[in-house]
């Protein structure tokens, strides 16, 4: 079932011809509803199987590691794909949207695939390579298979939540992200201790959760409430399709390729002090990802505003829209840091009452909720060059946080400063990420073209 022309004319209209500024921050409230779920289930998830133990509590910043390689499987062919299907219904081209969708999901289908069956032939290996220490290794074993299975799943939700945004659909992408949230924090104790699984059932909950979510977010296409659809006939045969959304998708790729890596490394550098550092390290990482979420979120609701109106040549209503965004972003989250600052010991004995995970997460996360009042300036800066086609630029954006300034940081500090080393790495490179960023944003705004005349 297609949508009707009047409604295309209809949405046409709202995204071009609503002030951007309600438009940001309409679509910004599902993305921003939408991420704090998922990191409230999240916290759910290392609150539940913190009470397992401490080892079992570092597991869960391991699979939060694989879950990230996942994530950057689908958010490079969501990403990359969205945002030029954007563009092209901002020029009012429908055929070619409806091929970049089908070739996005079909081709993520098939990675999630192949990203299930290598995990699970390797995966003791792979638990290693991303920071298990011996004691740590059964619980992260046992909780990954279930991630595995779930991969191909994963990373289709991935590209059909991004597709939605980038049409101008956030709601409905809230909806499946959301009751897919809402359900595993509801398992999780279920299965747990309800049924004695213990982490087992922390992955298999969250495996149930996840193809809920994905049954959900697909249920959208299927019932003709998208302009876009997912048909074989309209998989690609063309490379060139394929070389664009990889490109276009590549700054998703490498940012959230890099968040595994930084995690790794971060689990590396942890482990030399013992699972309490790795504990604690991986509930700052899950705690601080809540003002995180909220940057991302309304920088999400920025995307397919810039997208479409960059595609329709409504270049003074991409400029304002970021300005918007940037304002509108950096004070949400400077609330959200300020209440992080002053109430991190409450925070970390939530998730662990032990006196050595206590005294290196809450100095870590001090440390992390100071970085953040900065962070929507590379987030949304980022988002911005990857969502109107400047994938160059937003490459190397996107390679800042955690490759260009943490990796060094993340070798360099603990060699010098100990255990605070690894504390400081992250708020640093978030630091130094927020200032390189400036000149790119700037440069932006001031270089785009006049508007072109409206097409009838």
């Amino acid at each position: 079932m297609a949508p009707s022309r009047d409604s295309q004319a209809a949405q046409y209209q709202k995204m071009t011809g609503t002030p951007v500024e309600q438009l940001v921050f309409r679509m910004s409230i599902p993305t921003v509803i939408s991420m704090l779920v998922t990191n409230i289930y999240n916290l759910a998830d290392t609150y539940f199987v913190s009470s397992i133990g401490t080892s079992a509590s570092g597991a869960v910043g391991i699979v939060f590691a694989l879950m990230a390689i996942l994530q950057a499987v689908g958010f490079m062919m969501g990403h990359g794909a969205g945002s030029l299907i954007s563009m092209k219904l901002g020029a009012r081209d429908l055929p070619a949207a409806r091929k970049l969708a089908s070739t996005a999901f079909f081709t993520a289908l098939a990675l999630g695939v192949s990203v299930s069956l290598i995990g699970l032939l390797f995966l003791r290996p792979l638990m290693v390579l991303l920071g298990s220490t011996p004691t740590i290794l059964p619980y992260a074993s046992r909780y990954a298979v279930f991630i595995l299975l779930a991969a191909p799943m994963m990373v289709t939700s991935c590209v059909m939540n991004n597709i939605l945004r980038y049409e101008g659909k956030a709601a409905f992408a809230m909806v499946g992200l959301t009751f897919g949230g809402v359900l595993n924090i509801a398992l999780d104790p279920l299965f747990i201790f309800g049924l004695k699984l213990g982490i087992t059932g922390a992955g298999l909950a969250t495996a149930l959760s996840q193809t809920v979510s994905a049954g959900l977010l697909l249920s959208v296409f299927l019932r003709g409430k998208t302009q876009s659809t997912f048909r074989l006939r309209d998989l690609s045969r063309q490379p060139g399709d394929y070389l664009r959304i990889f490109r276009n998708g590549m700054p998703s790729l490498l940012r959230q390729g890099l968040n595994s890596i930084a995690a790794m490394l971060l689990n590396n550098a942890a482990a030399v002090y013992g699972d309490p550092a790795v504990a604690a390290m991986s509930i700052v990482g899950r705690a601080s990802f809540l003002i995180f979420a909220v940057g991302i979120g309304i920088g999400q609701g920025l995307q397919p505003v810039s997208s479409f109106n960059y595609g329709a040549g409504r270049y003074s209503r991409v400029r304002r829209a970021y300005l918007f965004t940037l304002a509108y972003g950096t004070s949400a989250c400077a609330v959200l840091s300020t209440v992080g600052l002053l109430s991190a010991d409450s925070i970390i004995t939530a998730f662990r009452d032990d006196p050595a995970v206590i005294a290196i997460g809450v100095p870590a996360l001090r440390a992390q909720c100071l970085a953040s009042y900065l962070c929507v300036i590379f987030q949304s800066t980022n988002m911005l060059h990857q969502s109107v086609g400047r994938s160059n630029a937003a490459t190397v954006l996107a390679s800042l946080r955690n490759g260009v300034c943490f990796i060094p940081l993340i070798l360099l500090l603990p060699r010098l400063l100990g255990i605070t080393g690894v504390m400081w790495a992250q708020p640093c490179a978030d630091f130094l990420a927020s200032v390189v960023s400036i000149p790119f944003l700037l440069h932006f705004i001031t270089t785009l073209p006049p508007d072109t005349p409206a097409s009838p």
